[in-house]
Parts: C-alpha cells; structure tokens; sequence
C-alpha cells in the first residue's frame, strides 16, 4: 500500500485549467519521425490512420494546420519538436510528453501495481531528466540554495553520428514506429486509469508536459537583457573589462591586499587550498574559506578575502565572457530543464538561469511599449504543507498575512526570524542549534504538519520511497547505503559501523521529509504556469500590442508572454496596455492552483507583486 502524504485530488473537475481529460473532445494527434527524419501526424482513435506526411521543414505549417481542432500532441519528447514551431510563429495549447510522464509512471509507488500488470516503459524510450543520476548521499538542500536542488544534472544529449539528429532515444535503438508510439501513450494513459489516484497522477502528468511546453517557451522567448546595463553593473563592481588572461582592476587590488596582510607575495586566491594554508599560517584556526567561518575570525585580511571571493563569483558566474556566450539581440536564452531534478522542480543545463545574483538583475529590462510583471509565491513550501496535512492552525497563521508574523502572533516563538528558522529546521529536520531548539514549539503548535513530515522521515529512514501530493515519487537509496545498513545489522558489527548507518539513515530521512513537501510545492508551481500560461494567451487575443517585441520572436512578439522562472517566482513580458490585466490573471491563477491542489481547504497563496520596466525594481 502506498503510504499517503497530504489528500490528492480525487475529482477531475477543474482540472481541465491545466489540459487533462474532457478539454479536447478526445482529440489527440501522434506526432513522430522515422529514421530518415520524415514527419508523420496520426489519428490513433481512428484506427491509426496518417493525417498527413512531410518533412521536418514542412511541420510548422502541418501543426498550424491542426492547431484549431484544439489536439493533445502526443510526441516522445517536446524539445524534439517545439522549438522548430516557435521559429516559425506557432504555438500549440497542450500536449502529451511521453519522455517526463514515463518517468514519472515509472517510479510512482501510486502506479506501481498497474505498471506491474500493463508493463513499464519500452526500451526506447528516454528516461526522465533526472533518472541514472547516482544517488548515495542526499544532503537536503534549502529553498534558499541557488542551482538545481537535491540533485545536479547534466541533460546535454550525447551525439549520435550517422543517426536521424531529431532521435534522441538510446543510442543502440531505432527510433520506434508510429504504431509503438501510440501504443505507449495508450499504456501511459490505460496505467493512470488503474492508479491509486488516477485523478492525481492525470493532473500531473498533464502538468509535468505543460511544464514542457513551457520550458521550451522560455528559451524561445527569452530574458529581455540590457547588455550595456550589465556591462556598467560588471565595470561598477570590478572596474574595467581586463585584457584577456588578466583580473579586473579591483579583484587585483584586493589580492595584493591580501598578500601583503597574509605575508604570502605570490599567494593565488584563486586556490581554495592555498588560500587556507596561508590563512592558517597566520595563526587563523579555519577549516574552509567559507565567508561565515571567516567572518567567525579578526584579522585585517578577512574582509578583502570575503570581498575577492564575492567579485571573483559575479566575474565568473556573470561576467563578461558569460554576457558573450549567452546573451545576443537583446535576450538571454537559458536551456530549462522542465522536471530536472528527483523532487520535480527544474534545472538548467546552461547559462545559471537559477541563480541570478541581485545586482545583476538590473540587466533585467522590458522592451520599450513594455512592462515585467514579477511574482514571487511567498514562503510558498510551508503553505504547501499546510494545505497537505490540512492543519487548521498553521493555514490560520498564514491567512492573508506574511506566515512567520503569523507563527509569532499566534505566540509559537518570540520573534520573525526565530519563525523561520524554526520552519526550515521542521522541513528539513534540523535537530541541534537553534533550530533543533524551536521546532519542538512548531510540533505543539502544528501537530498535523509536523507530523505529515516526520511520518516522511521515518519512511526514507528505512529505505522506502515516499510520494508528493499528485504522485511523484522519491528515488531509493543506492546500493552503498544499503551496506551501511546491512552491516551494522552483522553479528561482528562495531560501534562506528551502528553509529554510520544511523547516520545515514538519517540523511535519508532529511531528504524524504523535505522531498514530499518541496515536490509537491513543484507541482503547484507547475500548475499555476500552466493556467497562467493559458489566460495569457487569452489577454493578447484580445487586442494586439501597439509595440512589437521583435527579439521574442514571431510566436511571442505581440503577446505577453513567461520569461522567466525560478522555483516560486516568475516574470511575464508584456505590452504595457495589457500590464493590469496580466497581474490580474497572475494573481487569479495562483489562488485557482491552490484550490486545484486543496479543494476548499483555507490555505492562502499570496504573491508578492510588481509591474516594473526591471527586475531589479521589483526588490526595491
């Protein structure tokens, strides 16, 4: 049986936001290539038959064509087609990404049994993203760490010489028939049905290939990006472009600080382990040149070393050889990663889209005739969990009002700040510190909540798999862990071999308490870009803009449109004239997400809101 983290949905009404069943009068297209690259559209509800054949250069105007029947394009992979059809001025509204959704099948414990009877995925299919990523040790990682959570990922598909360039399955496989295609999308649809939760998983497979399609828009449209704005924020920061092979001007000026304090003239910053040496030379008693230890120390070399390191990020991460690489005609174009790590939440294979520092957010600027409109879904995983465990006193804490000012009204703990860190300790089981000291006041003031996550922890605890909200469930521990543990069960197992596989049990723990509750905040997400995704649509229908944003391209250029995502928070590029409307239809989606996931339980999803013409203005 599977153990059930929150109450998923168990209707299909209201679903059909996000592209699930009843929207599209059972319309579905099969899209797929044969080994030559040919294109072929296939009806599969009328016994198979070929709508219509071309070449991959002929596909936009095929797509275009069947576009107003409303379809679910049902293809192998939405990276194979979509960017082609934005190229070319067109959009689809929905689709069926059979590559994300096998994975998700797969490995839900919620399908486990109805793909042990229909059977699992065929060999040609590509796993999921965030599949064959070797998982030993699973440190959890808080919402406030920049990069892809939990697990890194390296999506770039490896070349397949002498093959059709648009196959992107195994290398040792053809690609698959039309008739195997169809045949998968019937088995994906027929393990759903048979499901513990096939209203859950139908929701959420539907969104994971929203997400898809999204994924693939962003990188299309792109991040309006003032390339002279970044340039002057690098030349404020680091003083002048430096010629090839040298540092900036003030990057120089710290490091001969930094010499002459440290007495080590030929000392390289740069070296993590040289820099260490010299600080410990000096009497510093420091493990790491992490700013919080040094900050920790007195020393007159401390801050120049803390302020080097800060530049040499922002020239590395944000510099100018970043600004060559990825950023052209005014947009940056980062390749999303839809689905991209274990919990579901997405990643980047390039460009560090996920992790854009403050200052350089300034760059950030709309097109002229053009406004950002920036949301962000404040403390967006404790709503989550509220909504999951359906605690009453936690969701009345939130209500209409900043979360961890809530926690202190309701006099859990003294001040703000005591409030959350009390609530990440909570998710991601801290037990010593401050805030191993507060979360025991949280497991009396929210029963419910903290129970739903240790019950998550004692489940990672002893190997098992644990699931979000709509059915995406965590990865096993690998092999080593389970030495660790079948060794400390042996006859001649030492102390140090108990206390090590307590210890890992325990980080297993961390991870699955926090997995249930980050990937199914993931799924929120997703469906609230979704709906977003389709009002948006709706408001540039309505009337055209009166400026063209012409570096969006001629899917996006007289429409809002997504350009941005980051975990919670999103920016839409629109026409200024459609900027309240666009606001007003984020805000719209966001509660409706709430309620698609929730039901009429009262939890609140506030946003924090801004029309600005920068990124940067919308922090101010």
């Amino acid at each position: 049986m599977t153990a059930f983290f929150g109450r998923p949905p168990t209707s299909d009404c209201g679903i059909a936001d996000v592209g699930c069943s009843g929207e599209n009068q059972g319309v579905r297209i099969v899209v797929g290539t044969d080994g030559a690259g040919l294109v072929s559209l296939v009806d599969p509800d009328r016994g198979g038959e070929v709508l219509a054949t071309s070449d991959r250069l002929d596909l936009a105007a095929l797509v275009h064509r069947y576009e107003p029947q409303r379809p679910r394009w049902v293809w192998i992979d939405t990276r194979e087609f979509l960017p082609q059809l934005l190229a070319a001025g067109v959009r689809v509204e929905r689709c069926h990404d059979l590559r994300l959704c096998g994975a998700i099948l797969a490995n839900s414990t919620r399908a486990a049994v109805a793909t042990e009877r229909l059977g699992d995925r065929p060999d040609w299919l590509p796993h999921g993203p965030n599949e064959g990523v070797a998982v030993e040790a699973a440190a959890p990682v808080p919402a406030a760490v920049d990069g892809p959570a939990l697990f890194d990922l390296d999506d770039t598909p490896a070349p397949r010489p002498n093959r059709d360039p648009s196959w992107n399955g195994p290398a040792d496989a053809a690609p698959p028939t039309l008739a195997a295609i169809v045949a998968e999308h019937d088995r994906q649809l027929a393990v759903v049905r048979d499901s513990e939760t096939p209203a859950a998983l139908r929701l959420l497979l539907a969104a994971e290939s929203a997400g898809a399609l999204i994924g693939a828009e962003l990188q299309a449209a792109g991040l309006p990006w003032n390339r002279a704005v970044h340039e002057g924020v690098l030349e404020a920061e680091l003083g002048p472009r430096p010629p090839v092979g040298r540092k900036p001007a003030r990057m120089e000026e710290l490091a001969a600080t930094v010499r002459a304090e440290l007495a080590a003239p030929a000392l390289n910053l740069d070296s993590q382990v040289d820099l260490l040496r010299a600080l410990q030379r000096v009497g510093l008693p420091v493990t790491s040149t992490s700013r919080w230890e040094l900050r920790e120390h007195e020393h007159p070399a401390i801050e120049p070393v803390v302020a080097y390191k800060k530049l040499a990020r922002l020239l590395g991460a944000n510099g100018w050889a970043w600004i060559e690489e990825w950023v052209a005609d005014g947009r940056f174009r980062p390749d999303y990663v839809p689905g991209g790590t274990a919990t579901g939440r997405w990643a980047t294979s390039g460009g560090g889209a996920l992790q854009l520092p403050k200052n350089v957010r300034a760059a950030v600027t709309a097109d002229p005739g053009w406004r950002l409109v920036v949301a962000d879904a404040a403390q967006l995983e404790p709503r989550v969990l509220a909504g999951m465990s359906h605690d009453t006193a936690m969701a009345e804490a939130a209500r209409g009002r900043d979360l961890y000012g809530g926690i202190v009204d309701a006099r859990v703990v003294e001040t703000r700040s005591q409030a959350k860190i009390a609530m990440l300790g909570a998710m991601y089981g801290a037990t010593t510190g401050e805030s191993g000291r507060l979360v025991p006041r949280l497991a009396r003031a929210y029963p419910k909540a903290m129970a739903l996550v240790d019950a998550a922890a004692r489940e990672g605890e002893r190997g098992r798999s644990v699931t979000t909200l709509l059915g995406r469930s965590s990865p096993r521990p690998g092999p080593a862990w389970h030495e660790v543990q079948s060794r400390a069960s042996q006859p001649d197992a030492t102390a140090a071999d108990e206390r090590r596989a307590r210890s890992t049990a325990r980080d297993w723990g961390r991870f699955t308490r926090n997995f249930v509750v980050q990937g199914s905040a993931a799924e929120w997400a997703l469906c609230w870009m979704a709906a977003l995704r389709a009002r948006l649509t709706a408001i540039g229908d309505t009337a055209p803009a009166r400026h063209a944003a012409a570096a969006s391209g001629p899917a996006f250029d007289r429409v809002p449109h997504l350009v941005y995502f980051l975990h919670d928070e999103l920016i839409v590029h629109t026409p200024a004239e459609h900027a309240d409307a666009v606001a007003a239809a984020v805000l719209d989606t966001a509660k409706a997400a709430g309620e698609l996931l929730f039901g009429d339980f009262p939890v609140d999803f506030p946003l924090d809101l801004a029309i600005v013409d920068s990124y940067a203005a919308a922090d101010a």
